[in-house]
């Protein structure tokens, strides 16, 4: 089994490269966002609750987001293993998911970075907003969500690197380009 997280800046290419990552290693994805949404979409208890906080830029609590990430996994146990994109964003969330996938038998691999630069970020996710119709992709949201990043997330990334699952990959590239440093990566830790 081989898991995954991929973590970025929103607009870092998470989704795109974990597609690809599931394309050509045949692991299960699990897109915390997209779980969001579906359930803001279904207008469920939890999709009322999160539709406001992420409208605000603010991050869902941890307890709703190991909720559903624990359901997922409890689902897909024969999977060849996982990649988690945009979870953990909290060292509580990585101390979490370690702890539910030693309750299965795994762990965490690789936690993949996906380094952008700030205003190539912005770009993107202000493009993304006028293509896909996403309220929460406009200037003022995307600054506060990039701070949140910023404040909550790279505790995460020292969190990973000090136990020596870290990596990182430059989507400042193409994304062919990009996918095939994560090759490299993958490969380099399964051999």
């Amino acid at each position: 089994m081989l898991n995954i997280v991929i973590t970025g800046a929103p607009g870092s290419g998470k989704g795109t490269q974990s597609d690809l990552i599931v394309k050509n290693y045949g692991l299960f994805h699990i897109s915390t966002g997209d779980m969001l949404r579906a359930e803001i979409k279904a207008g469920s208890k939890i999709g009322k609750q999160a539709e406001q906080i992420i409208a605000d830029g603010r991050l869902v609590p941890d307890e709703v987001m190991i909720e559903m990430l624990h359901k997922q996994i409890l689902e897909h146990k024969d999977a060849k293993g996982f990649i988690f994109d945009g979870f953990p964003r909290t060292v509580a969330q990585a101390g979490a998911l370690d702890k539910m996938l030693a309750g299965v038998g795994a762990k965490i691999d690789i936690l993949l970075v996906m380094n952008v630069k700030h205003e190539t970020l912005v770009e993107r996710l202000i493009l993304r907003g006028q293509t896909s119709g996403r309220a929460d992709d406009n200037k003022e949201t995307i600054e506060k969500r990039l701070a949140v990043y910023t404040e909550n997330t790279l505790p995460v990334i020292e969190f990973y690197r000090a136990s020596g699952r870290l990596t990182e990959a430059d989507n400042n590239t193409t994304v062919d380009e990009c996918f095939a440093q994560i090759k490299r990566i993958i490969e380099s830790h399964k051999g």
